[in-house]
């Protein structure tokens, strides 16, 4: 009997062993975790020249994101930065160059929208996806349909400026001041004519300037011997601070609206005290009391030893929006990023909320600032 039952504890053990070997084969095996998608992104900026202060935040924004997106590892990104002096057959030499040399699956920039004007067309008979940071002018993504951009236009940025300063002052009566040899200028100067119109303001005058002007004293002079309630201005950073410093040295103190352009700690070092009161429409506002913003700030200013501008703020945004968009596509292919990138719906970046609307084109909200203390506040 006691045979009978060590036989049959053998038995059962051996059965036992063999269900239990059977189970484990039958676990499914672990899942290997994906591949990172990897993807070559070209990047135009102005590293050189006049601008370069746009150029180097933009730089630094979109380096610092793909720091922290390479780090994460669901996508890889590997970077070919060109420099286009702001000068148009550099930038469209650099495209060129972008893609059709260095095979990249999409482009960031260039800075400014007359350089998009030529890079845009050739990127999108190309089949790659462009995305502006910094090109507000008016039809930039109606380039094409692999033209899209995360920069506010001045269509919807200086109307909430123009709007806020009306109001608060009461203007009835304007100047308007302008570079007339620049697609980005011109184009918020238009903006800034039709929102006057709208508003039923008297257009005093209308004054002209060109780049790398150094002298404003004799457009200035005509505008304060007209006594606006306001000056309407779209110029760079480099020109707009001279022209704030300028302005409020022959005592032209009259609140002035600036256009993108504006939107630089760069006016506040080249205007110093004549930069008080400048009033600026812009989707970045670096003291939100928003952890993610809060976040950004202190890495770039770790990294850069300063504060993120609006620029960059564009710049890190867009980075994460094309990694976004190569995560869903899968892969690093062209046409398959550019749908992603269209289908891009509240994203949730440092500017807030955004997405693409049906022309490719920004949906989110401006913060109106001035510049009070020495820096940018909101504007209330």
């Amino acid at each position: 009997m006691k045979r009978n039952v060590r036989v049959f504890s053998v038995v059962a053990c051996a059965l036992f062993a063999i269900v239990f070997m059977g189970a484990e084969k039958a676990k499914p095996a672990a899942k290997p975790a994906a591949a990172p998608v990897r993807a070559k992104i070209g990047v135009i900026s102005i590293l050189t020249g006049q601008g370069a202060g746009y150029g180097e935040a933009i730089t630094n924004g979109i380096k610092l994101a793909r720091d922290e997106v390479n780090a994460k590892g669901e996508v890889n990104i590997e970077l070919k930065i060109e420099d286009s002096s702001a000068k148009q057959e550099q930038a469209l030499a650099a495209g060129q160059k972008l893609i059709n040399s260095e095979k990249v699956v999409a482009i960031l920039g260039p800075t400014l929208s007359n350089e998009m004007k030529v890079v845009g067309p050739e990127a999108n008979a190309s089949g790659v996806p462009i995305m502006g940071t910094s090109t507000t002018a008016k039809g930039i993504t109606q380039i094409g349909k692999f033209v899209f951009r995360n920069s506010l236009p001045e269509s919807q940025a200086i109307p909430a400026s123009v709007g806020k300063a009306v109001k608060k002052y009461n203007i009835r009566k304007v100047a308007l001041f302008y570079g007339n040899d620049d697609v980005f200028t011109k184009s918020g100067f238009d903006t800034m004519k039709e929102v006057s119109e709208k508003l039923k303001l008297q257009v005093l005058t209308v004054q002209e300037f060109q780049k790398g002007q150094a002298d404003y004293k004799a457009q200035l002079t005509r505008i304060a011997s007209l006594k606006p309630d306001a000056v309407f201005c779209s110029a760079l950073y480099e020109e707009g601070g001279v022209i704030l410093s300028q302005a409020r040295k022959m005592g032209l103190n009259v609140p002035f609206v600036g256009g993108n352009g504006f939107n630089s700690p760069k006016v506040i070092d080249i205007a110093k005290d004549a930069a008080e009161g400048l009033i600026v429409a812009t989707p970045w506002f670096a003291d939100r009391n928003d952890p993610k913003v809060k976040a950004f700030v202190a890495k770039y200013e770790k990294a850069y030893g300063k504060k993120p501008d609006q620029f960059a703020a564009q710049a890190y945004d867009a980075l994460y929006i094309m990694a976004d968009a190569l995560k869903r596509a899968e892969k690093a292919d062209r046409t398959a990023l550019r749908d992603a990138l269209a289908s891009t719906k509240n994203f949730q970046g440092v500017l807030g909320t955004f997405s693409f609307d049906a022309d490719r084109d920004v949906v989110m909200e401006p913060n109106v600032l001035i510049i009070k203390g020495g820096k940018f506040q909101i504007f209330n």
